[in-house]
């Protein structure tokens, strides 16, 4: 019982500070729980308790830790039209720019390159947004 009491007591810690160290720690501590329904000691308890939630910081933290770090795989907004191709509706150059359709929508648009002059009809590759100017190649 004092097993199942202290899983709830380290699970209250988990959700209000969103530490996963405080899951693991209560995983063991059911673990030594049903260790004591299965009629071990007090001893092999706190072993299995400790090797459980031992075992689960080595393992998913370093798991955890790594996922943290990664970008989201799923861009939105003006993120997910860098890389796409877009159509020249008015003459695009770096100077004043142009109008392209990008993603179904027309976008004001100027070439990276100020020299580049883009005609109506060709298809270009946006690099970057600025503001509501579309950044071409």
């Amino acid at each position: 019982m004092w097993w199942l009491i202290a899983a709830v007591g380290l699970g209250i810690p988990l959700v209000v500070t969103a530490m996963p160290e405080f899951g693991m720690f209560a995983v063991g501590a059911v673990a030594g729980a049903v260790t004591a329904g299965l009629g071990g000691g007090t001893v092999l308890q706190v072993l299995v308790f400790v090797a459980v939630s031992v075992a689960l910081i080595a393992v998913v933290r370093p798991i955890a830790n790594r996922h943290r770090g990664q970008s989201p795989q799923l861009a939105s907004g003006i993120d997910a039209l860098k890389g796409k191709s877009a159509t020249v509706l008015e003459r695009v150059d770096g100077g004043v720019g142009g109008r392209i359709k990008l993603a179904g929508e027309v976008w004001s648009a100027r070439a990276l390159d100020a020299g580049q002059v883009y005609e109506p009809g060709q298809q270009v590759d946006v690099v970057e947004i600025e503001g509501a100017t579309a950044v071409v190649i």
